[in-house]
């Protein structure tokens, strides 16, 4: 069960994992992508952004991993699965606490 309290999701790829947007991943994202977080909601991304976006939610389990790693575990079965989570994942990390 995934700790929303901390920002985690779980999500089955190669095998059960956790996304989770700390700092450092939404540091990530914006290098990679070439946009500010905040300017997210604006912007058409693509294969290449979601892929992106799934790496930088995994790199606190694994430094290691690649983006390629990543996209190997997602094909057109799993995509809307994987962008849902990407969604909740992102969600939970960015709402402001009440």
């Amino acid at each position: 069960m995934a700790n929303k309290q901390r920002g985690f999701v779980d999500i089955e790829l190669d095998r059960p994992r956790k996304l989770r947007y700390t700092l450092n991943a939404l540091a990530e994202i914006e290098d990679k992508i070439g946009v500010s977080v905040t300017e997210l909601g604006e912007t058409n991304l693509g294969i290449k952004s979601i892929r992106t976006f799934l790496w930088a939610g995994l790199i606190h389990e694994d430094t290691n991993l690649t983006e390629k790693d990543v996209g190997d575990w997602v094909d057109f079965e799993n995509l809307e699965y994987v962008q849902r989570k990407i969604a909740e994942a992102f969600e939970t990390a960015t709402r402001k606490n009440d």
